[in-house]
Formats: structure tokens, C-alpha cells, sequence
């Protein structure tokens, strides 16, 4: 039963790191679509697949919360396609990329901190001891989401 469990979380995550590999090599060439030849595209898209799975491991074992792999693909390789834009792009520079970066880092970083404090307060954003415990599937939905992990004493 182990085995047949481990080999189907591996296919699960080679299956994830497949998709959130195609989505970060579109990411990657995003930035700046126009200037590259397809040669090149490809390639920054392939470097951007191809990190997108280091940081979503390197997230993992620094145990920042990612389930979908979103600030690895956004985030992560998002910033290495603004940091490959004046690779083919001679009216762009790396400090103008930079100072862009921040930019837009600091300004989602301030109106996310603002929209958490402000639903904090309104309505809390976390559930109780109990249900966290429980698990939120079986409070909000009535059902187990997972009933084959559960454990037989329980």
C-alpha cells in the first residue's frame, strides 16, 4: 500500500512540476514577447521551466506556504523574464528592470498588507482550533476531502 501511494504522489508531483514548468516558460517570455527570436524565446522559456522547479523545492523546505506554486511561477521566474528583457531588448536596461521589480514588489507587498490587516480586523481570516484541527473540508463542506487518509482510530 506504501508503494502504491509513494508512486502516486510522484506521478502527482511530476505531473504538478510539468504544469507549473509550462506556465513559467510563459511567464518567463511574457515580459517581453516582441524582441526575441523563437530560438531565444524557447530557450528563456526553457530556463524559466527549469527554474520554476528549484524554487518551488526551495520554498518547500524553507516552509513558505505555495500550494499551487504561484509565487514560484509569478514571482520567481516573472522576475527572470523582466531580468532577460534587455538581453534582446536595447532600450530597456537591468536598473530599469530593478527599479521596476521593487516597484511593483513594494506596491503589492503594501496594498496586500493592507487588504489582510482590514479583513483581519472585519471578519478574521482564520478559522478555530477546532476546525483547523478537524480539518476545514470536514467544517465548511460537511465531508472528509481525503477519507482514505485518515486514520482507522479516529
Amino acid at each position: 500500500m506504501e508503494d502504491q501511494i509513494f508512486q502516486l504522489q510522484y506521478a502527482i508531483d511530476t505531473f504538478y512540476f510539468l504544469v507549473c514548468g509550462a506556465l513559467a516558460g510563459l511567464v518567463a517570455i511574457t515580459a517581453e514577447p516582441l524582441t526575441p527570436t523563437p530560438l531565444l524565446a524557447t530557450l528563456f522559456g526553457g530556463m524559466g521551466g527549469v527554474l520554476v522547479v528549484f524554487s518551488i523545492v526551495t520554498l518547500d523546505k524553507l516552509k513558505i506556504d505555495d500550494p499551487v506554486g504561484a509565487i514560484s511561477v509569478h514571482g520567481v521566474v516573472g522576475l527572470l523574464g523582466l531580468l532577460l528583457v534587455p538581453v534582446t531588448n536595447d532600450a530597456s536596461s537591468f536598473s530599469g528592470q530593478i527599479i521596476g521589480a521593487v516597484t511593483i514588489f513594494a506596491w503589492v507587498f503594501v496594498a496586500s498588507f493592507i487588504a489582510w490587516f482590514v479583513l483581519n480586523r472585519v471578519m478574521g481570516i482564520r478559522v478555530s482550533e477546532e476546525e483547523e484541527y478537524d480539518g476545514v473540508d470536514l467544517s465548511e463542506c460537511g465531508m472528509e476531502a481525503y477519507p482514505e487518509f485518515t486514520s482507522a482510530t479516529s
